[in-house]
């Protein structure tokens, strides 16, 4: 019979990611911004991804004197070799990149919807395809894909969106299954809406599809499946991030960790 492996003691389990390296996508801003930070505070050197310069070079000073480093990385997600490459030697791989549209399906601009895939379900398979040899390398790895309450359930006028999320879904799940011989995880965090700019800017286009006033968007249509009536914080995500990449979370792969405020259990 194999011994039991040793584990830290329940009450001292910190995260600790010092040596490790961690490439976030989409670190200029939102939730990316807040991973990058919480994954910096616990030791780790942050490869933060992003085309927004400016946004990554505020991440770097609000960095500044934690544990860890954060090193912009001025990168367009659709430049999908260049993607692949940046993921090379990575320990943590956090796929949040992600953009938005709300158009009914027949207004849809196609070129839109092949953009939207390609960062979000293209660009974190082809950065999983370049993590993993580092990763199976050394017996250990943490994949976290920033999904949404969209790669669980649909909404309406959304269609690129809600097609990619629930791809990056399936791609997880596939990555945990082989990912599991080599100690490498793979789960997604699924907010619902959360305070970034990405939903802040959906606002107007919510009002218009809808046919309702702006000030009506947030509580009629963003919130009206949640029991929580309120916008997630980009640092609460973050901490479920920060969670599957910890001592206490290495059983727990292929699965999905909901922030929904309760809108799934209808």
């Amino acid at each position: 019979m194999t011994a039991p492996r040793a584990l830290p003691a329940p009450h001292d389990t910190p995260l600790d990611l010092g040596g490790r390296t961690a490439l976030v996508t989409g670190a200029a801003g939102g939730i990316g911004h807040a991973c990058a930070l919480r994954l910096a505070a616990a030791g780790a050197k942050v490869r933060a991804v992003d085309r927004d310069a400016t946004g990554l070079e505020a991440l770097a000073g609000a960095a500044r004197g934690l544990p860890g480093t954060v090193e912009p990385h001025l990168l367009d997600l659709t430049d999908l070799d260049a993607a692949e490459l940046a993921a090379a030697g990575t320990d943590v791989l956090v796929n949040n990149a992600g953009l938005q549209l709300v158009r009914p399906l027949e207004e849809f601009p196609p070129d839109v919807f092949r953009t939207v895939l390609t960062v979000m379900l293209e660009a974190p398979f082809r950065l999983i395809r370049g993590a993993l040899p580092h990763m199976y390398g050394q017996g250990w790895g943490r994949v976290v894909n920033v999904s949404s309450v969209h790669g669980l359930r649909a909404s309406a006028y959304k269609s690129a969106y809600v097609a990619a999320k629930h791809g990056l879904e399936g791609l997880s799940k596939t990555t945990a299954l082989e990912g599991a011989p080599h100690g490498v995880t793979s789960n997604c965090v699924n907010p619902a809406y959360v305070r970034t700019p990405l939903v802040e800017k959906q606002i107007a286009d919510q009002a218009r599809a809808h046919g309702i006033p702006e000030e009506r968007v947030l509580s009629e249509v963003l919130l009206q499946d949640s029991a929580v009536k309120r916008l997630i914080e980009p640092e609460d995500v973050a901490e479920a991030v920060a969670y599957l990449c910890g001592p206490r979370a290495a059983f727990v792969t292929g699965t999905s960790l909901v922030l929904d405020g309760g809108w799934t259990a209808h």
